[in-house]
Order: C-alpha cells, then sequence, then structure tokens
C-alpha cells in the first residue's frame, strides 16, 4: 500500500491550463502506479484549460465547487462528486465560472512511452 498525504504531495505544472495548481496523488512521481496517474486541480474563479484535445480517454471528478466542462458536443457543470468521462480524442476545455475555488479530481492513463 502507498498513502500519500496531501500535506506532502508535489506540485506540478500542467500545459494549457490558466489559474490552476495541480497536484499529483498517485502515478509517476508519486508512487509505482503502472497503469495510471491521479491529480488533484484546484481552479481559481475564472481559472480554467484551453480548448484541446489528447489522444487519451479520462475521468474527472468535481471534488469541491462547480466547474464546466466544455467538448465540440456542448457543455455540463460538474458539482460536488459528480463525474465525467471523455473519450480519447475528445476536446475539451475546462472553466470556473463561479466565484468560488473549485477542485476536480483526473484519473488518466499514462501517454505512450516514445
Amino acid at each position: 500500500m502507498k498513502v500519500n498525504r496531501l500535506s506532502d504531495v508535489k506540485e506540478y505544472e500542467a500545459k494549457g491550463h490558466f489559474d490552476m495548481k495541480g497536484f499529483r496523488l498517485q502515478g509517476f512521481d508519486a508512487s509505482d502506479a503502472e497503469n495510471f496517474w491521479v491529480g488533484l486541480s484546484y481552479f481559481l474563479p475564472g481559472g480554467g484549460t484551453t480548448h484541446t484535445a489528447t489522444p487519451l480517454e479520462k475521468v474527472y471528478v468535481c471534488v469541491e465547487g462547480a466547474i464546466t466542462i466544455i467538448t465540440d458536443d456542448g457543455e455540463d457543470t460538474l458539482e460536488k462528486l459528480d463525474s465525467c468521462y471523455l473519450v480519447g480524442g475528445e476536446g475539451r476545455s475546462i472553466i470556473n465560472r463561479t466565484k468560488k475555488i473549485a477542485s476536480i479530481m483526473v484519473i488518466m492513463p499514462y501517454p505512450p512511452k516514445e
């Protein structure tokens, strides 16, 4: 078992994200998880991401507040403990349209090895 305390995890930079702080909870340098990693992202009011797609599927779980996920097919706002699944290649952007900090958990596989 590998327990990571929030007080001990390291911040990471995420390309295309703004007014956001990300912390890796498991995977990469945080644990030996082989197939996926888990992150926790805090978005300030107005914070979000550019509209991009990656080849990797992903799951977002809203932990606190409300966060809007925008895809090429529309948008929806996740509130506490709502989740969404995005298929690989699906374009998306994220925006916190509220006046409170919003947090989401991100679960993704590792990128392919080059």
